[in-house]
């Protein structure tokens, strides 16, 4: 009963509607601690290998390196096209948009707020050796659904980090799995095992406080909740919910500024987190980091 209530709670946690923390990474599953940037450049080249795609004939062409193919640059500026993205599914946009609205006065009332003055008291040095706790702590969803993915050598990876950073490492404080071996850490989340099971994304979805999500992610943030270990050897619901909140603050802290850039950035921000989290998803789902 205490867990389902922790599932209602846990809705309510402080997560803004970026590209930046997706939902469906469950709590803490996808958190990469060894890196200044915790998440993957989502403008990187995913061309698969080949000059040309379907014959320029057909209803969408396009030509992915014409000057090589054709030779002649001036081919580029006139008749040069892009993969076109796959179309996402958003049915209920315009609540969406009311969400969205609702998310960003959330964060930069009181989330980021919140994270300032948490960045000021809590420095820098301490904040990433509790990311690198919470991230050890969050190791049996990761563990268990590479397990469900098929991932069997990435399992090993996630329970030898796990041993490793929780003996060596103090209690997951530090990274001595990555630091002193070389063990880098290895993502799964639920989502991405539905994902790769072959279910479709659904329509998209803007989570009050959580953000960006579709149907299969959201089942997969609740089913990651279900593996978290902690609220199954704490007494507390309050504890419960200060530890993700605690975790989540401390992430946002150690973690670049992803939602004011994208605001800074785009023309229509609401379409641009839709986006960011899409390809994001989309990314780890289609090939294992």
């Amino acid at each position: 009963m205490r867990i389902f209530l922790l599932i209602i709670a846990v809705s309510f946690l402080p997560i803004v509607c970026t590209g930046a923390e997706p939902s469906g990474g469950g709590i803490g599953a996808g958190i990469d601690t060894i890196s200044d940037n915790p998440y993957p450049d989502l403008l990187m080249d995913s061309a698969e290998d080949g000059l040309f795609g379907p014959d320029l004939l057909e209803e969408d062409p396009y030509v992915i390196d014409p000057v090589e193919y054709y030779g002649d640059p001036v081919f580029e500026d006139d008749y040069s096209f892009n993969e076109p993205p796959p179309l996402i599914y958003d049915p209920f946009e315009p609540l969406n948009r009311t969400i969205f609205i609702f998310n960003d006065k959330v964060y930069y009332w009181v989330i980021k707020p919140t994270k300032n003055i948490y960045s000021a008291v809590v420095v820098e040095d301490i904040r990433r050796a509790l990311g690198n706790a919470f991230a050890n702590l969050a190791a049996p969803i990761r563990f268990i659904n590479n397990i469900l993915q098929g991932e069997v050598d990435d399992a090993g990876v996630v329970l030898g980090r796990f041993l490793i950073n929780s003996t060596l490492g103090v209690f997951g404080l530090g990274d001595s799995a990555y630091r002193d071996f070389g063990i880098e850490p290895r993502r799964a989340d639920f989502g991405q095992t539905l994902g790769k099971w072959g279910i479709g994304d659904g329509f998209y979805i803007c989570l009050p406080f959580l953000g960006p999500s579709n149907i299969r992610d959201s089942v997969g943030f609740f089913g990651d909740v279900y593996m978290h270990p902690v609220p199954y050897f704490s007494e507390s619901l309050t504890f419960d919910l200060a530890y993700l909140g605690v975790s989540r603050i401390n992430l946002l802290s150690i973690s670049p500024d992803v939602y004011d850039e994208l605001k800074r950035i785009s023309l229509d921000p609401y379409v641009a987190a839709r986006q960011a989290y899409y390809d994001y998803r989309r990314s780890i789902i289609q090939k294992h980091p």
